[in-house]
């Protein structure tokens, strides 16, 4: 695990053997470990094994916090307190009933994943009712050892929260700061289904701004100086991104739903190499596969009236 403040650490979780797309943190104390969006399922193993690499067993867990549901951050949270069961987790109000019974969510992801569900994910277990603590946005919680302010952060998803550590300095902002695979200043929206909010994501990216954190951590990927510049480069792209999908579903060229996914992967990998190396662009689409980020876009767009 490396590490990003007194106290807090973070793993990459290798995502299908592959570094750089999830990265999970860990706040430690004397009282005990919090973990912030401990990734999906199927990286429990390299979880366990980082941090254990630090002394920290699953037993040492106290808190969870969810900045969102998706399967990418809170897979394996039901997993996790079915081995200990004193762990609370914290997630928005909105979401805090999915992961009481996750059947809705689940039957939504197979939706997109189909096949692939379990070589992705891995199981989604329940975490029993009496563990969960729902947020509304505008707290203050108490894990280990440390007073985390909570911000209602939707954009990405209805159901994000975002955590401020003052003590520290570090904003635990899951993706809605985008995604940043490398020291280079490139942050991308993410945009799956079902939830995307060009206007109201900017609002929650202002609240983040005024935070004036020294450091953003990303579930995509790690830790990041200079919050006011990531955050301006996020907005330049989330407007970027979007534009390319408004274009495509205007022109009568892309006249099939097939051909508009279609030219929207290639604009965007065309898109995100013009900002970086192609293999810098290939992190990008393995953490936000493009052919979803159209999805949530088209999805977006015909709510705000723009007619195929």
């Amino acid at each position: 695990m490396q590490t990003i403040a007194r106290g807090i650490t973070y793993a990459d979780l290798n995502f299908l053997g592959k570094p750089k797309i999830i990265a999970a943190a860990a706040i430690q104390s004397p009282g005990g470990v919090a973990l912030v969006d401990p990734g999906p399922a199927t990286c429990l193993d390299t979880l366990r094994a980082e941090l254990g690499g630090q002394g920290i067993g699953i037993a040492d867990v106290r808190a969870i916090l969810l900045t969102h549901i998706h399967l990418d951050h809170a897979g394996a949270t039901g997993t996790l307190v079915r081995e200990n069961p004193e762990i609370q987790v914290y997630v928005h109000e909105r979401g805090a009933r999915h992961m009481a019974d996750p059947a809705k969510l689940i039957n939504s992801a197979t939706r997109l994943y189909g096949d692939d569900m379990d070589r992705l994910w891995g199981e989604f277990l329940p975490v029993p009712q009496g563990n969960i603590h729902a947020l509304a946005g505008g707290e203050c919680v108490s894990v280990a050892d440390r007073d985390l302010e909570v911000a209602y952060t939707p954009g990405h998803a209805s159901h994000h929260v975002s955590y401020l550590d003052r003590a520290s300095g570090v904003a635990f902002v899951g993706d809605t700061a985008g995604i940043r695979t490398g020291p280079d200043l490139f942050a991308m929206p993410p945009t799956p289904p079902p939830d995307i909010d060009i206007q109201v994501w900017k609002a929650s990216a202002a609240l983040i701004g005024d935070w004036q954190a020294e450091t953003l951590f990303l579930t995509h990927f790690g830790p990041h100086g200079e919050p006011a510049a990531h955050m301006a480069s996020l907005l330049e792209h989330l407007d970027g991104v979007a534009d390319l999908a408004r274009t495509i579903l205007e022109d009568e060229r892309a006249a099939t739903p097939d051909e508009r996914v279609a030219r929207f992967v290639a604009d965007s990998r065309r898109y995100l190499q013009r900002h970086m190396s192609d293999t810098a662009a290939a992190l990008y689409d393995k953490a936000a596969p493009l052919d979803q980020c159209w999805l949530g876009l088209e999805r977006y767009w015909k709510k705000q009236g723009v007619r195929v």
